[in-house]
């Protein structure tokens, strides 16, 4: 593995992003081929990560893809790099509720086998951070807390104060920063803007970001800890090849564009490397189909923000409706399922499945067990797999006379979703890296749907 280190936070809000996309570009800026990685299912963070280093932002949940496989996907997403910057989710210690230290940011790391570096929101405290950090440190023997930046720190003299408190720890003070309103991102429902939607005015905000990292932090210090992570030996995951002969290449559409920007970069991999073509297009933008589209892919993203525009596009509306009731196969996730329901918020919608939607002021969240009840090309009935839930919306049915999936979590079991011909919608995000016969499955299903027509 290449040098590594973990940001973490000790809760969320403490800046972590900051720290991670802040560190990201400074480093690249200076000619060091760095790459992100977030720990947990997040979509957006990558994003951020994404554009700060040019190369794609990647995802290590040991939930979603099994504690085995965060090494591997580790290796996989840093080949070619120079180093590796992996952003922690919630604070150090938090994973799946239930499960001990499953998914945590603490577990990412000892897979890993990295030095964390511990971000603490240091606005309204003074030798209270010794207390903190000491018991963020010796909380878990295993877990490396190596060094700390101090965010929002408020003048030179009170970075003094906090590093005075620090220093018995032995633990150094690799960063402070202070309060800076032009490098934050703005947020909303489901936390920051995506990059999707708003790709110029975050370029110049991360360009102030890892000026004020370059400005505050210790960045040859930041990169000595990195080389610190020993280098252990090992597989790259990579997904299975496609072992047909034929030449032809299944043309898949994939939503991109503001509304559905929320991919893993290993399903798209895993589809190519199943032997699809992958074709973006916006439903925002796009009257048709990409031509010859043989099966359709909606991934999640934020449809609600956009509902005038997307119901506005009627004939993208009409064309992928008439894709789904003509039996092409869809996986649509979270967003995808808004965008096929008759209508979401009163704006009309591809009326594919049985269902309206609307925003609420609940929150969904969280890993879910999954089982497939019912039989479609990419899911068949008895399939199981683990995905994700994040949602204020609700959809009414929550599921139709097919459901999508039965999800389990903390004790309760319910159906979600919809199986209408060849659709399968539901709200669950899934990763593809310990199930990487669903691409194959979906390629199979639109080489078909291409034979036929």
């Amino acid at each position: 593995m290449i040098p590594r280190l973990v940001i973490a936070g000790t809760s969320s809000g403490a800046g972590k992003t900051t720290v991670a996309s802040g560190l990201l570009g400074a480093l690249c800026a200076r000619g060091v081929r760095a790459t992100g990685f977030k720990v947990g299912p997040d979509f957006i963070d990558p994003g951020y990560h994404a554009l700060a280093s040019g190369r794609p932002g990647r995802n290590l949940d040991a939930f979603l893809s099994g504690p085995e496989l965060v090494a591997p996907l580790f290796r996989h997403g840093s080949a070619g790099a120079e180093v590796a910057i992996v952003e922690g989710v919630m604070g150090l210690y938090d994973g799946a509720s239930g499960r001990g230290e499953l998914a945590s940011t603490a577990h990412v790391a000892k897979l890993l086998d990295a030095p964390v570096v511990l971000v603490v929101d240091a606005a309204a405290m003074a030798r209270s951070v010794a207390a903190i950090v000491h018991g963020y440190a010796t909380f878990d023997p295993e877990v490396r807390v190596a060094g700390v930046i101090l965010n929002r720190v408020g003048s030179e003299f009170h970075t003094a104060i906090l590093e005075e408190a620090l220093a018995p720890l032995g633990i150094p003070v690799l960063g402070s920063l202070t309060r800076n309103a032009d490098v934050e991102a703005p947020e909303r429902h489901l936390g920051l803007v995506p990059v999707d939607e708003r790709v110029a005015k975050a370029k110049g905000a991360l360009a102030s970001l890892a000026a004020h990292v370059a400005a505050g932090c210790d960045l040859e210090g930041l990169l000595a800890l990195a080389r610190t992570a020993p280098d252990t030996p090992g597989e790259a995951w990579a997904p299975p090849a496609r072992e047909a002969a034929d030449p032809r290449r299944p043309r898949i559409a994939v939503a991109k564009g503001r509304a559905f920007s929320f991919h893993y970069a290993e399903n798209l991999e895993a589809l190519e490397a199943a032997g699809a073509e992958l074709v973006a297009f916006d439903p925002l933008h796009d009257e048709a189909l990409p031509e010859g589209t043989g099966a359709l892919l909606l991934a999640g993203g934020f449809p609600e923000v956009f509902g005038a525009e997307l119901g506005a596009n009627a004939a993208l509306r009409a064309d992928v409706g008439a894709f789904a009731r003509s039996g092409g196969p869809v996986l649509a996730e979270c967003g995808g399922l808004l965008y096929l329901a008759k209508e979401l918020d009163g704006h009309p919608m591809c009326d594919v499945v049985p269902a309206t939607a609307r925003m609420t002021g609940r929150l969904q969240l969280g890993y879910r067990e999954a089982t497939a009840p019912s039989d479609h090309p990419v899911f068949p009935a008895g399939t199981t797999l683990r995905g994700h839930e994040f949602h204020y919306s609700a959809t009414d049915p929550v599921a139709g006379e097919a459901p999508a999936w039965r999800l389990r979590a903390r004790g309760t079991e319910r159906a979600e979703g919809f199986v209408v011909g060849g659709v399968h919608a539901s709200y669950l995000h899934t990763h593809w890296a310990a199930t990487p016969e669903v691409a194959g499955r979906l390629v199979a299903a639109a080489a078909a749907r291409e034979v036929a027509a």
